[in-house]
């Protein structure tokens, strides 16, 4: 797992030690900002359930402005925030270890984009959308979601003040992106 694009471009990234989270390939992490590039610069934004940071850190990497990566497991705190010091990222960066939830709830902040890629299987990603849609003043206008899935765990979702844009499939990993309307 690499930075693959941008300041720190090459640089390795650590995973988180264990098996509780599912890195993003990095050929689904350059087909992800081979579409929102444009987007990217001076962004602020939200990586939920952060598990190494590899996104966020390549969104940084690429001219986002900053991130906020949120996470409850010790393991995955420490890796992002050893991942941002060796990237020379951890001054554009805030690492909150909380639970997403209460963070979506509770936050006052307002992000461009929120990347959103929980545990697999336990329809996580629809519940953290839901929680996002009934709150959409955590997304700038024309603001993006993008939730990390597996194509198995796909629905067709009703979110207020955002559509479905668009989904692509690499494999085993699907990306569904919402804009906000």
């Amino acid at each position: 797992m690499r930075v693959v694009s941008g300041v720190a471009r090459g640089i390795k990234l650590q995973a988180v030690p264990g098996d509780t989270t599912r890195p993003i390939l990095d050929r689904v992490k350059t087909a992800l900002f081979d579409i929102i590039r444009a987007e990217i610069q001076e962004i602020t934004m939200l990586d939920v359930f952060a598990g190494s940071g590899s996104v966020g850190i390549e969104a940084l990497s690429q001219g986002a402005k900053h991130c906020t990566f949120l996470d409850l497991a010790a393991a995955a705190i420490s890796t992002i925030e050893k991942n941002l010091v060796v990237t020379k990222l951890n001054k554009k960066a805030l690492v909150r270890k909380v639970d997403a939830f209460a963070f979506l709830k509770r936050s006052t902040e307002s992000f461009d984009l929120i990347f959103v890629a929980p545990p697999q299987y336990k329809q996580i990603w629809s519940q953290a959308l839901q929680q996002i849609a009934e709150r959409p003043e955590l997304i700038k206008d024309n603001g993006l979601i993008i939730a990390q899935i597996d194509p198995k765990e796909y629905e067709a979702l009703e979110l207020i003040c955002f559509v479905e844009e668009k989904r692509k499939t690499y494999g085993n990993t699907e990306l569904v992106f919402y804009r906000k309307v």
